[in-house]
């Protein structure tokens, strides 16, 4: 188990950019893949990126591929997601996610996901 805690949430305008952290506790998270999800009212929570630590291995949904990048630095045991160019449409609520399950599924099986972070709303203004 491990306790996930985001930061970096806000508002921005659209075109604007933001980075979101999440810092992981309560064990290492040196086995864990990490990763984020987000849930915008009326829609299913969504896929967004992952990042293997043991691999190095990153993985997008198409919609964000060129505009968000999710990197690692296993020493403090966080994630970020860096997020460009950002659209009204990614407005949503962010969830920091853990897993020990390959993140390669997390995309197509939620239930992948173990560990889940509180979430950080990022309202992008039009």
């Amino acid at each position: 188990q491990v306790h996930l805690v985001e930061s970096g949430g806000g508002l921005v305008q659209a075109g604007g950019s933001l980075r979101l952290s999440c810092a992981s506790s309560g064990r290492t998270a040196s086995s864990y893949a990490m990763g984020w999800f987000r849930q915008a009212p009326g829609k299913e929570r969504e896929f967004v990126a992952a990042v293997s630590w043991s691999g190095g291995n990153t993985y997008y949904p198409d919609f964000v591929k060129g505009r968000f990048t999710i990197s690692r630095d296993n020493a403090k045991n966080t994630v970020y997601l860096q997020m460009n160019s950002l659209k009204p449409e990614d407005t949503a609520v962010y969830y920091c996610a853990a897993s020990l399950r390959a993140p390669s599924t997390w995309g197509l099986q939620i239930t992948a996901v173990t560990n889940w972070g509180q979430g950080t709303q990022v309202t992008v203004s039009s």
